[in-house]
């Protein structure tokens, strides 16, 4: 594991001295340090989050280990040398990459080692295509995200040493850790073939006893092959929403839970009843397992400080990404300036 903790302040170095790291493809221990990274070095930030562990949303394995890495605070990826994708994912960085500013923490740092032969900026800008894709109409892009499965490697659930690690990185209170895998360990019951109604209410009764709100799961009421409901607010960024019930949203969401191939899940139903700010319509994103830029057939939107926590992720808990949650705009309604006193 690295040295630096959830907190710490840390200088991103210099160009020069992050391409040295790099080996011809932008890479480092298989992690690519992206054109969209470059505007940050030398300037100071907070870790945000050790990014000991992340969620594989390539193969849909779960939990996935990596060393060394954190997320700085809220610094998510433009897309600019990537086709302008959207996604807006909070982006690695490796410690190689990092000065930690305070003495204390720089003692314990391992020196910065360079890499045989290092990396150019142009041969880092044409790395964010798959070779043979440079020039191409559609291309193939090559990203953190896209290349997730190839820098971390399998985290089985089970592995308590994670856990403790979630504690003395700072990403999380001990308090929490134990409130999110309790609830987790009750959730096991409601798998079970038998007394589903009764678990269920046991569990909810838990789950606001422990965390002050209602049961994150959501029914959804539209049988499987009907269509269901669409809706537009012409959201732009800034404006303000009010999130809706968990029954309203219910009542668009087919039986697995989706809007038009768009899916709520538990770690959203937090957010209800919530004002937020538009953060952004998301329109294009790079495809994870393709690398292919594509195009969202109904505009959704992200949220002002509205991510995933990973606190219902089965086989992935408080993995710290902090993936921007995706919205359908019937799932919100609009919020007059003059009522912004109940703003979170």
């Amino acid at each position: 594991m690295g040295t630096l903790r959830k907190g710490d302040l840390v200088e991103v170095r210099s160009k020069e001295e992050v391409l040295s790291t790099l080996d011809n493809d932008g890479l480092l221990d298989g992690l690519p340090f992206m054109p969209e990274m470059l505007t940050y070095c030398g300037q100071r930030y907070r870790v945000g989050a050790v990014a000991h562990k992340t969620c594989d949303t390539v193969g849909k394995t779960g939990g996935r280990r990596l060393e060394s890495a954190v997320h700085l605070e809220d610094l998510r990826c433009d897309g600019s040398a990537h086709g302008g994708c959207e996604a807006d994912c909070l982006m690695f960085w490796k410690e190689a990459w990092l000065r930690p500013v305070e003495p204390a923490r720089a003692q314990r740092a391992s020196a910065m080692t360079s890499r045989a032969g290092g990396c150019s900026e142009a041969q880092l800008r044409a790395a964010v295509y798959a070779h043979g894709s440079t020039g191409s109409i559609d291309p193939i892009y090559v990203c953190q995200a896209t290349r997730l499965p190839l820098y971390t490697e399998p985290l089985p659930w089970w592995d308590v040493r994670q856990y403790a690690h979630d504690v003395t990185s700072r990403n999380h209170p001990l308090a929490h850790a134990l409130r999110v895998l309790f609830l987790a360990c009750v959730r096991k019951l409601l798998r079970l073939p038998l007394g589903f109604r009764a678990f269920r209410a046991i569990y909810n009764t838990l789950h606001a006893f422990l965390t002050g709100r209602q049961s994150p799961y959501v029914d959804g009421a539209i049988s499987k092959g009907s269509q269901t409901p669409h809706g537009t607010l012409d959201l732009q960024p800034g404006d303000l929403v009010r999130v809706k019930s968990l029954e309203e949203i219910g009542r668009t969401l087919d039986i697995e839970n989706k809007n038009r191939g768009l899916a709520f899940d538990a770690e959203m139903a937090r957010y209800s009843h919530h004002t937020f700010r538009v953060r952004r319509r998301i329109n294009r994103i790079v495809n994870e397992q393709t690398g292919r830029l594509i195009r969202t057939k109904f505009p959704c939107i992200t949220l002002e400080e509205v991510v995933c926590t990973a606190e219902y992720s089965q086989c992935r808990l408080m993995c710290p990404r902090a993936l921007p949650s995706y919205w359908r705009e019937l799932w919100l309604e609009r919020v007059e300036p003059e009522t912004e006193a109940g703003f979170l």
